[in-house]
């Protein structure tokens, strides 16, 4: 494992605790869209499948469990726990409109045609655009809490590091995949807009607000 992708990890890892805390001690989810975080929950289940058939490495095997544990705890607690708080009328967005066309995305272009792998590829493109919710009610409501922001940067950063990982593995060890260097392309120029505005307001202390 290279240092890019390690921090990549503790980035994602980082982001996901971010978000728990936020939520967890203000006893409210606002600003968070219940949605992308059931897309999440969805990425990580379709992804890590392989929980059940093979076994990599401790570190491997704790982060994958780790992330399906929280993702799912993220929507327990939007959903049930802290209910009422949550702005449904704002968390609007069309899910159906990514799922269906990454699910024949999905079944077209993959690396082999079976049934695991299907999912895999599944879970790489639904991450691409999982965040699209959360960037659309934040749209919607004009602003975005500074805690929200934190994991929002924390959840760009660990895609563009692993962006450098796959470069990394390219050079030193000649490993290419197309469909996840895409994806992640995708993912990370989602981010590029909000990247910007982190940098030049929340670093220095003002609101973050986006246009309707």
């Amino acid at each position: 494992m290279n240092i890019f992708r390690l921090f990549g990890d503790l980035s994602h890892l980082a982001a996901i605790i971010i978000l728990l805390l936020k939520i967890w001690k203000s006893r409210s989810c606002a600003g968070i869209s219940g949605k992308s975080q059931i897309l999440f929950a969805i990425v990580f289940t379709t992804r890590y499948l392989d929980l059940l058939t093979s076994f990599i490495s401790l570190y491997n095997t704790s982060m994958k469990m780790i992330y399906i544990g929280c993702s799912y705890a993220t929507v327990y607690l939007i959903y049930a726990k802290f209910r009422a708080t949550y702005d449904g009328n704002h968390d609007s967005f069309r899910v159906e409109f990514l799922i269906v066309p990454v699910g024949g995305l999905a079944v077209l272009i993959n690396h082999d045609f079976s049934l695991l792998e299907i999912l895999w590829t599944f879970s790489i493109y639904l991450e691409s655009v999982a965040i699209l919710p959360q960037l659309f009610m934040i749209s919607k409501t004009g602003e975005a809490e500074t805690i929200t922001t934190h994991y929002l940067f924390c959840q760009g950063l660990y895609r563009a590091l692993y962006l450098i990982n796959w470069i990394w593995r390219f050079y030193f060890e000649g490993f290419f995949d197309m469909i996840a260097i895409v994806a992640g392309v995708v993912q990370t120029i989602l981010y590029c807009d909000f990247f910007y505005l982190y940098v030049t307001k929340v670093l220095k202390g003002k609101k973050l607000s986006l246009p309707a």
